[in-house]
């Protein structure tokens, strides 16, 4: 059986524009953690640079100017679930379109990934649910 885990997408983000798009993100339900500090990561710092370099080398100079942008993985929070219900399309959606409005400062494949689940994002949840 599969490990709980988070849906995420990776995202490259212009540092110039990270607070703005947290915020745009923040609307949707949808959570924005740098991976340089993310907390369920060992050593940010390094994964960071490992991903960075990972995708603008992918691209083969096609995102060279992300060469120096912030790595980030993209959650989706409590209100884009039902129970143990997979994640559904419609916050696929929301995701893409609102990265979309951001096309100029970010770069990102339209793909989900999992990672360890993020303890801050079900605190909150359980919190929640007990009130």
């Amino acid at each position: 059986m599969r490990r709980p885990h988070e849906n995420v997408a990776t995202v490259l983000v212009d540092p110039a524009v990270l607070a703005e798009l947290e915020l745009d993100l923040m609307a949707l339900d949808l959570w924005v953690w740098p991976l340089a500090t993310a907390p369920i990561v060992a050593d940010g710092p390094r994964l960071a640079f490992q991903v960075r370099r990972r995708l603008v080398e992918a691209r083969r100079g096609a995102w060279d100017c992300a060469r120096d942008w912030t790595p980030v993985w993209v959650s989706f929070g409590l209100s884009w679930y039902d129970g143990d219900e997979p994640l559904p399309w419609s916050a696929h959606a929301a995701l893409w379109a609102a990265l979309g409005r951001h096309a100029d400062h970010v770069r990102h494949t339209v793909r989900l990934g999992g990672v360890p689940r993020f303890p801050v994002r079900h605190e909150l949840g359980a919190e929640r649910d007990t009130a």
